[in-house]
């Protein structure tokens, strides 16, 4: 790499990877400032899709779409924002940090203002592919804000701030948004995300971020790769999120995109792997640590969906209201900052492995309990098993990074691949656990309502005087016996659906809890084989990494 700008930085000041920020001394209220800026920032980048999730059953009305076209909007998102950081890391190296922050804050406060005059599915999905661009660069921005805010000693405990800090914009966004619906409809929500991209970019103007080193990165065939790899992702990415939706078996579609997506990734992959100077380190990222890194944060994301998945979904099927679930998220909300918190407070260099144990142990309790529910459970009867999900589905993400920053320590050319691996196993963890969940969900309703149906005959005395019952209660109504009596079949008939949907659910969250307890045994045996083959391991310093990207 060519260095642009050679600069004798001070032994604190100097930028622990390519394309991060220098470390000067600063004053404790600049530090504060910092800290604000970085709130801001990692808030916004995370809010503009979070309100878009938490509201879909709303837009789909506004926009006069089907649920399976309204899923193409956050599919949309992760399409873009998964393969961002193929660029975003070698943008910062090349342009600066400077010209990277106001080029994409600019960006992104000029598309948050398009998405004021959308009127129709087509250019609202544009939007958001937009919208997952520029949200990954605010992402690193925020974290990059947060490591200014403490010292050098504290640099870990800011790496897990940073981090964390946009994995709050999801319980956030289902507090309020729906008085921003109250206040100008659906534009209310783009208003107020427009006005924090606004607020963002003055601050960041305000405030700037030292500057760091430079370095020619960029070659030709890196867009040729950057081509292939994120057309491949963004595929793969659009079957997860519509599978469940159009049916994985049923939609052609899914098939040729399927196909399409492993042979654009190979062939991406194929021609890193035979490049002198590559973008990603192909032998790098199929070692073993590094395999067994995405597996982890895979499957620890796969967990976290039972929030979104299981049981926002099951609160949603009992017609539970956003204002009846509003305690739930303010729960849910405690949680999350108290798991990152603690994470920032108690990680330690050399026990990495013990706060994902603890985050599989709370997340499986979680699930165990909810795997209890019934159809007169109600959001409070949920609080603390979902204080458990959003505790540890914070509390594990720090201690995963700085696993990941071990070898782009030794190695700094490998920091764009690691960036690229934790955004795609952050985003795909996601998108299975929610696709592996939901198909899960309908598959076992099935099985639970063919059981349920088997044994309602009319020969039963008990199932001809619950059809009696519900027929008689719309005596007053309807005269003819024969309609009363239909009735009643329907309403034993929704009943069953309902109690099918019921054990499904409590299914789900078994399945999530297995998967917890499988996760946590296999990073306990591999944490106990490593402790028993290492004995003397330096402890790895507070790093800040260059390039992440969590959304």
């Amino acid at each position: 790499m060519d260095h642009y700008a050679p600069r004798d930085w001070q032994p604190h000041e100097r930028p622990s990877l390519p394309g991060s920020p220098s470390t000067p001394l600063h004053s404790t209220p600049k530090r504060f400032a910092f800290a604000l800026v970085g709130l801001l920032v990692a808030l916004t980048g995370g809010l503009g899709n979070s309100l878009v999730i938490a509201n879909l059953t709303y837009l789909q009305g506004a926009l006069g779409a089907t649920t399976a076209e309204m899923a193409w909007l956050p599919a949309a998102y992760v399409m873009t924002n998964v393969s961002m950081n193929l660029l975003l890391v070698k943008f910062r190296q090349q342009f600066g940090l400077r010209a990277f922050t106001e080029v994409f804050l600019v960006l992104y406060a000029l598309v948050t203002f398009g998405h004021l005059f959308v009127n129709d599915l087509n250019s609202a999905i544009a939007v958001r592919a937009a919208h997952g661009m520029v949200g990954a660069a605010l992402s690193s921005l925020g974290l990059y804000y947060m490591i200014q805010a403490f010292p050098a000693k504290w640099r870990m405990k800011a790496l897990v701030l940073g981090l964390g800090t946009s994995q709050l914009a999801l319980p956030l966004a289902r507090l309020f948004s729906e008085d921003l619906l109250q206040i100008a409809e659906w534009r209310g929500l783009y208003l107020f995300e427009l006005g924090m991209a606004l607020l963002s970019l003055g601050c960041v103007f305000l405030l700037k971020l030292p500057p760091g080193d430079r370095f020619k990165t960029f070659e030709k065939l890196d867009f040729l790769t950057f081509a292939i790899l994120s057309s491949g992702v963004a595929l793969l990415c659009a079957v997860l999120s519509l599978g469940r939706i159009d049916w994985w078996l049923e939609a052609p579609w899914i098939g040729v995109a399927l196909a399409a997506s492993i042979a654009l990734i190979l062939g991406g992959l194929a021609i890193e792997h035979n490049r002198s100077n590559p973008m990603l380190m192909t032998r790098w990222l199929g070692s073993g640590v590094m395999i067994r890194l995405a597996l982890a944060v895979v499957l620890i994301r796969m967990v976290t969906s039972e929030q979104s998945t299981g049981a926002v979904g099951f609160m949603q099927f009992l017609n539970m209201s956003s204002q009846q679930l509003h305690s739930l998220y303010v729960v849910m909300m405690i949680g999350s900052i108290a798991g990152l918190v603690t994470s920032a407070l108690t990680i330690n260099p050399k026990h990495l492995f013990m706060p994902l144990i603890v985050s599989l142990a709370l997340m499986a309790v979680g699930s165990v309990i909810d795997s209890h529910s019934n159809n007169l459970t109600r959001p409070e009867n949920m609080y603390f098993s979902q204080f458990l999900l959003a505790f540890g589905g914070t509390f594990f993400l720090g201690p995963t990074m700085v696993l990941g920053t071990r070898n782009v320590l030794t190695n700094p050319r490998n920091l764009v691949s690691f960036s690229v691996l934790f955004g795609i196993c952050q985003n795909l963890g996601g998108l299975i656990g929610a696709a592996l969940l939901g198909t899960f969900q309908i598959a076992r309703e099935k099985f639970h309502s063919s059981n349920i149906v088997e044994h309602l005959t009319m020969t039963d005395p008990r199932v001809a005087a619950r059809v009696q019952s519900g027929g008689n209660a719309l005596g007053s109504v309807i005269a003819d016996p024969s309609l009363r009596n239909l009735q009643g079949i329907r309403s034993l008939a929704t009943a069953a659906a309902r109690e099918a949907n019921v054990l499904a659910y409590n299914d789900v969250f078994m399945l999530i809890a297995v998967i917890a307890v499988l996760t946590m045994i296999w990073i306990s045996l591999r944490a106990l084989w490593l402790m028993s083959t290492t004995k003397n391991v330096a402890p790895t310093p507070p790093v800040a990494p260059s390039g992440v990207s969590s959304s």
